[in-house]
């Protein structure tokens, strides 16, 4: 016979009070027999803590059989996403030391993770393919490969076999029916997540939209697979550091594209556990997309409003913490323009019959960068997480709020401040920071003040331009536009900025990151430059403008020459006016930029240098087209588009040409 488990226990001691219908339900289901699979011909029920077994479809319950075969758990909780079963949850997390309650805002709450689990970890992210090529350019002349990671099915199998068996014995596995993007939109696409982590759960509950409705979508229909494990086994055989299960040792994300399956296994932390996020709305999702004639991208949505009320649809591609989720919710300081929020990281874009690309954010939450946000450079986030937010190696002020860097004057620095590493009394002096450089909110996107009307439409918002950028402290412009379709794409790929904490990057080395995808491409990114540059040759297409930005240039003192944030409405202003066809840019070596004067400065507080921001200093972008030269000849080798190459070539002659 069965007993009761940990999670059954705190649920009746929750459900005592609240529920007493369903702490007789908690001892009914305690005192069944753990029985999988099929018993006289029969398929026999496993044991359900929450949820109706008999409600998921057929395809989804074989899939949940089969793991639970493998993983051992003592109890199944099938998700129903409602208010009930998210105050159960966060009750499991609090019991448990996961998380613990900040009073001075509205049902926000604080996680600690083991300091071994802080962020996502690319070197232990695999995609498994027969072919390496289909998964990764194959390098030249003894480089290390840079745009992700191949490994052999079968070898992928035999760690898998290592780990999964047995590993939530004396735990609950939770089911999660997910959809990414609003449920029933022909742009969007419906998981399951198959999870032992109760974080995970209240995470994908924000993240995504969850619960029953999305299995009546679904049906019998094909959904990607999504299995996860924190890898720690009751009873434990080591202590747990911060009450964080997680398994650092052992961490693996692995991608199955033939099955459109992901199995992540040791890591809790947000990018390798909550599975709808990178590893299925960019990895998988852009296999999903190359397959159907779409894109998945690393990029914000916003609509722009003009003085006029005319408003039009932006893309954006920005590494992380270089500002994406500031853009995605800024407050112009053009009087009369105003900024609404699609989305904050990810875009599924797709040509409509009238070829006019539209674009849904997959996501239902933000899960942003902390450090650095704060009502100076982001007064929207800031509204957004004042309530149902879950904070992640954030500090903690002893009145019960949040603290990061960036806040300093925005809190009393009297009041006593607890680091994310539970260091008490935390002073600067430490010379450690309060918060984790990657430390994190995961957030209802819903509570944005400026959330689009538009941000759920089934159909899309029409996106009229596509931006790149990122920190690049010298020599590159502003804001310049392509020639074409195919050099904006030369431009994507050619993408390089500063490393971010949001990886297990170390410093402010500028790296290359080609589309801000350099983690998060699902196949090999020769391939994926082909695709993109296949549109070109479809008729019909409504192909939108292609620019690049760079907020982050520094003047010889490392000052930035632009002030950034709300000023940055003036770029898109000029981008506007440019999709509208105004004549106000000029040819350069590198793309059209703002002819002078057509850059609107009325009411700038701040003189700026517009020469010395647009200026482009020859040897650098000498220097620019051999270290992209290198990079596309080590990296991408044989895979790289010829038009990619035609376009370096014609860049390296107009810098030559420069004066």
């Amino acid at each position: 016979m069965g007993s009761l488990t940990i999670q059954s226990k705190v649920l009746l001691e929750h459900s005592k009070r609240t529920d007493p219908s369903f702490a007789c339900r908690i001892l009914k289901e305690a005192v069944k027999p753990v029985c999988i699979g099929r018993q006289n011909g029969v398929a026999s029920v496993p044991n359900i803590l929450y949820g109706k077994w008999n409600k998921l479809p057929n395809k989804v319950r074989n899939y949940v059989d089969e793991n639970i075969k493998l993983c051992n758990p003592s109890t199944v909780h099938i998700c129903d996403g409602s208010d009930k079963e998210n105050e159960l949850l966060l009750y499991i997390l609090q019991k448990d030391g996961m998380i613990k309650p900040l009073p001075k805002l509205q049902n926000c709450w604080l996680a600690r993770t083991d300091p071994g689990d802080v962020a996502r970890v690319e070197s232990k992210t695999f995609i498994a393919t027969e072919k390496m090529q289909d998964t990764i350019p194959i390098p030249k002349n003894g480089a290390v490969g840079q745009l992700g990671h191949w490994i052999d099915p079968d070898d992928l199998e035999t760690e898998l076999n290592m780990r999964f068996p047995g590993c939530m014995k004396g735990r609950t596995m939770y089911i999660i029916p997910f959809s990414m993007g609003p449920v029933g939109s022909s742009l969007s696409k419906i998981g399951i997540e198959i999870t032992d982590s109760p974080y995970v759960v209240a995470s994908m509950r924000i993240m995504t939209r969850m619960g029953g409705n999305v299995l009546e979508t679904l049906g019998e229909g094909d959904f990607i697979k999504c299995l996860h494990s924190v890898g720690r086994p009751l009873p434990l055989k080591e202590p747990l550091n911060n009450n964080w299960p997680c398994n650092p040792k052992e961490t693996i994300i692995s991608h199955i594209p033939e099955r459109n399956e992901i199995c992540s296994f040791g890591s809790g932390y947000g990018g390798n556990s909550l599975l709808g996020k990178k590893c299925f709305a960019l990895r998988l999702g852009s296999i999903l997309a190359k397959r159907e004639g779409w894109f998945a991208e690393h990029m914000l949505i916003l609509g722009l409003e003009n003085s006029q009320g005319k408003k039009k649809y932006i893309a954006a591609a920005f590494p992380s913490a270089c500002g994406k989720t500031n853009l995605a919710m800024m407050n112009p300081t053009l009087p009369g323009y105003k900024v609404t929020c699609v989305g904050d990281d990810i875009a599924w874009m797709k040509f409509d019959k009238n070829g006019q690309l539209r674009a849904i954010n997959p996501e239902f939450g933000f899960f942003g960068v902390a450090p650095g946000t704060s009502m100076s450079t982001n007064p929207n986030a800031m509204e957004t997480i004042k309530k149902n937010t879950i904070f992640t190696n954030v500090a903690e002020t002893e009145d019960g709020d949040v603290y990061w860097e960036g806040l300093e004057k925005e809190r009393d620095m009297s009041t006593p401040i607890t680091s994310w590493l539970r260091v008490r009394n935390w002073t600067k002096d430490s010379g450690k920071p309060a918060a984790h450089p990657n430390s994190r909110f995961c957030t209802p996107a819903s509570q944005c003040p400026i959330m689009d009307p538009e941000w759920e439409s089934p159909e899309g918002v029409p996106i009229d331009a596509i931006i790149f950028g990122g920190r690049r402290p010298a020599g590159v412009p502003l804001i310049y536009e392509a020639f074409n379709w195919q050099h904006g794409v030369f431009m994507g790929a050619s993408m390089r900025s500063e490393a971010t904490a949001a990886a297990e990057h170390k410093g402010k080395v500028i790296m290359n990151d080609p589309f801000a995808m350099r983690p998060f491409f699902g196949y090999n990114f020769g391939h994926y430059l082909k695709h993109w540059l296949s549109f070109q040759e479809k008729p019909g297409l409504n192909l939108p403008k292609i620019y690049h930005v760079n907020w982050f240039r520094k003047d010889d003192q490392g000052s930035f020459m632009w002030p950034g944030f709300g000023e940055n409405s003036r770029v898109l202003d000029w981008i506007f006016r440019r999709t509208d066809g105004e004549d106000c840019a000029q040819k350069s070596a590198v793309g059209m930029v703002p002819t002078p004067g057509s850059i609107n400065l009325e009411g700038l507080k701040e003189k700026v240098d517009m020469e010395g921001l647009f200026s482009l200093p020859k040897e650098m972008w000498q220097q620019e087209v051999v270290d992209v030269r290198k990079y596309f000849d080590q990296q991408v080798a044989e895979d790289l588009p010829p038009e990619i190459m035609e376009e370096l070539h014609n860049l390296e002659k107009r810098v030559d040409s420069m004066l």
